[in-house]
């Protein structure tokens, strides 16, 4: 038996960022793409240009520097703000992970 947990962050009622928000801006920063991440985690471009629009709307911040596809091709990187707050996202998705580890185990481990 184990024990599984979700983590999200809401802005007013509205889901601002999560795991697979987190995916996708992993994505971002691996590839260098918004188009390529989205197929990486299985959505539509469409889909992830959406996260992103919303995600940037209510933490008020630019989480992606966007440069127009051209000559050289397009591309996306992540903002600074966008890398510390997955830093941030980070320690806080483990602190959680392990309080909820440590409570489950209390509780259903001590029952032997």
């Amino acid at each position: 038996m184990e024990i599984k947990s979700k983590l999200w962050i809401e802005v007013d009622g509205r889901p601002v960022f999560g795991r697979g928000r987190r995916f996708l801006l992993e994505a971002i920063d691996r590839y260098g793409s918004i188009n390529q991440a989205a197929k990486e985690i299985s959505i539509s471009y469409r889909k992830a240009w959406g996260y992103i629009k919303a995600m940037e709307e209510r933490l008020g911040f630019r989480l992606i520097e966007r440069q127009a596809g051209g000559k050289n091709g397009g591309g996306a990187t992540l903002t600074d703000e966008a890398k510390a707050f997955l830093k941030q996202y980070a320690a806080l998705e483990k602190g959680m992970q392990e309080l909820v580890d440590k409570r489950f185990e209390s509780i259903f481990r001590s029952k032997k």
